[in-house]
């Protein structure tokens, strides 16, 4: 083995090895956050708007803003004794401090003026990825009536430095239009009378961007990548979970599946460690001929029996990830379908990346694999066990609630 390939293969095996001991799992509870808002005509002429905020950021961000520390000491009781009465109880005791905190970062103007928001009745508990989320009413009372409203959303800055990278999806039915749009930092607002392709490109852009942060959704995609032996071996395998996930992606959506994260979640990080941890059973049995392909099987896709086992396995857990790709948005409403057709963009946006990863690591491990073929096998061993190894802590740790 020339000294290239070993610097590259200690420098390629050290990066990865790095990358995942420092990697954590995609949650939006404690990183990041999503903010679910509904827009639609109200009585009177008002304009309704439903916000579900994660309750103990909610807590937390008002109560340090506000400098309300009775509504911390109140609310966090509440949160940490999981008690979702209490919880309202102590939004609805402080809920001067609640409403201002939204209304200053939460806006919707007519014709280029603000208009005036009142609450409507009391704070409510619900939840969303298994974490309880507060439902919050708002009347919104324009002095002047255009063709078109603008909603502004920057709610949970980073600059609160609680969470980074808050989205707040909303869904629309006002002004004779109805979509959905998907809001950022870098793109905080929205008009009703935005063109459909820009409401399906900031889907894309947030399918795109869910998988590159999502580390968990990464490593099952480097699992199956370490355990392909050819290249139509990886095609069929993203193939089959692209379409298992968007079975039951459109599915949530419709309102059909609705599995809770304290299930969807373990299972996923039980994925990861299986498909990893396939790989070096294969390994143990067979050594350095652990990428040796069997006698290939007749058919159009030429698999062998082994190929054929592993594709039906990313086939059922490519399920369960669809619910986890579903649950990032908070689909598990009856609401949701209006979502559908951006929902099903922000699918391509995943698949987009994905295929992306594909193509720019599988050609360097064949590489590598005929260049150097025992280097190959301990490098793909190597990172194999330690995706296993984290995908396993992941289980354990979202089975515990940690």
């Amino acid at each position: 083995m020339s000294r290239r390939v070993r610097r590259t293969i200690i420098g390629i095996t050290a990066a990865l090895i790095a990358f995942l001991g420092t990697a954590q799992p995609a949650s939006a509870h404690g990183f990041s956050s999503t903010v679910y808002v509904g827009v639609a005509a109200g009585d009177d002429g008002h304009i309704r708007t439903t916000l579900k905020l994660e309750y103990d950021l909610f807590v937390v961000s008002t109560a340090d803003f506000e400098h309300d520390d009775s509504l911390f000491r109140t609310g966090t009781a509440a949160f940490d004794a999981g008690d979702t009465a209490a919880q309202a109880a102590a939004l609805n005791a402080h809920a001067k401090s609640a409403v201002a905190y939204v209304t200053r970062r939460f806006s919707v103007t007519s014709a280029g003026h603000a208009c005036t928001p009142s609450r409507v009745g009391p704070f409510t508990m619900s939840r969303h990825e298994g974490a309880p989320y507060t439902d919050l009413l708002l009347d919104w009372t324009c002095q002047e009536r255009g063709d078109a409203h603008e909603v502004r959303a920057g709610l949970f800055p980073d600059s609160e430095s609680y969470v980074t990278g808050t989205k707040t999806i909303v869904t629309y039915d006002l002004d004779g239009r109805s979509g959905s749009a998907a809001l950022d930092a870098a793109h905080p607002s929205f008009s009703t009378a935005q063109a459909w392709y820009e409401r399906f490109w900031e889907f894309f852009r947030l399918g795109a961007e869910h998988l590159l942060t999502g580390i968990d959704h990464i490593l099952f995609l480097l699992a199956l990548i370490a355990g392909s032996r050819r290249l139509r071996e990886i095609v069929l395998a993203a193939t089959s979970f692209t379409l298992a996930h968007s079975v039951t992606f459109l599915l949530a959506a419709l309102g059909l599946v609705d599995v809770p994260a304290r299930v969807v979640e373990p299972v996923i990080a039980l994925s990861i460690a299986v498909v990893a941890g396939w790989y070096l059973w294969r390994i143990w049995r067979q050594g350095g001929h652990a990428a040796d392909l069997e006698t290939e099987g007749r058919g159009h896709f030429s698999l062998d029996r082994a190929g054929w086992t592993r594709l039906g396995v990313v086939f059922c857990f490519g399920l369960v990830h669809g619910l986890g790709f579903a649950g990032a948005l908070g689909i598990d409403e009856a609401w949701s379908w209006t979502l559908l057709w951006s929902l099903l963009v922000f699918n391509v946006g995943i698949e987009v990346v994905q295929l992306t990863l594909i193509a720019a690591v599988f050609p360097l491990l064949t590489l590598l694999r005929h260049r150097a073929p025992r280097a190959g096998l301990w490098v793909t061993g190597a990172v194999s066990a330690g995706v296993s190894a984290m995908g396993l802590i992941w289980c354990v740790e979202r089975v515990l609630g940690v």
